[in-house]
């Protein structure tokens, strides 16, 4: 873990450092709308920024992490997504995209969301508690390649998982291309 790592919620500043972020960390993608969407006045995401302290005194945004409040159709408990979540290239493998989540699951766990739903790596995902889910469907059919990267975690030990039912997102994650390669 970085020892210079902070964590802060983001701000209407760290755009351009968002767009260099997501620019390095996924070259192949442009994710930069989907997070400027996250971030439009009047959503309730939480988008967590980590910073590096550099030996000059700068701040240089290193990881970005974000969590949208969601609900389970047919549930009570409410629900959030995680993602995007980037780390600079430089910063990976550091303790910077680890440190974002967690610090997000404990958000989350405070306002008092049950569950949290990632698409992404088993393999990463899993350090975290997240298992795969296929009680829960994500909002548009997944490739079939994808088995296993739909996962959910519940965050309060005395609340079970929802048995079935599809997450319903707001209508910045309500969009097909969103959940297919």
């Amino acid at each position: 873990m970085i020892d210079r790592l902070r964590l802060r919620t983001a701000l209407p500043q760290d755009r351009p450092a968002l767009a260099t972020l997501y620019g390095g960390a996924f070259p192949d993608e442009d994710l930069l709308p989907l997070v400027d969407d996250l971030h439009a006045e009047g959503s309730h995401a939480v988008s967590l920024v980590g910073i590096v302290e550099t030996g000059t005194g700068d701040n240089t945004l290193v990881g970005h992490a974000v969590f949208t409040p969601c609900r389970v159709a047919g549930c009570a408990d409410e629900a959030a997504l995680l993602g995007p979540l980037a780390v600079a290239p430089d910063y990976q493998r550091q303790g910077v995209g680890s440190a974002l989540v967690r610090a997000g699951l404990r958000h989350m766990e405070t306002a008092g969301i049950a569950h949290v739903y990632v698409l992404g790596d088993p393999a990463y995902y899993g350090r975290f508690g997240f298992e795969p889910d296929e009680r829960v469907a994500p909002p548009y059919p997944l490739p079939h390649e994808w088995h296993g990267a739909w996962q959910s975690l519940g965050l309060h030990g005395d609340t079970p998982l929802p048995q079935s039912g599809t997450l319903v997102v707001p209508d910045v994650w309500d969009r097909p291309e969103l959940w297919r390669p």
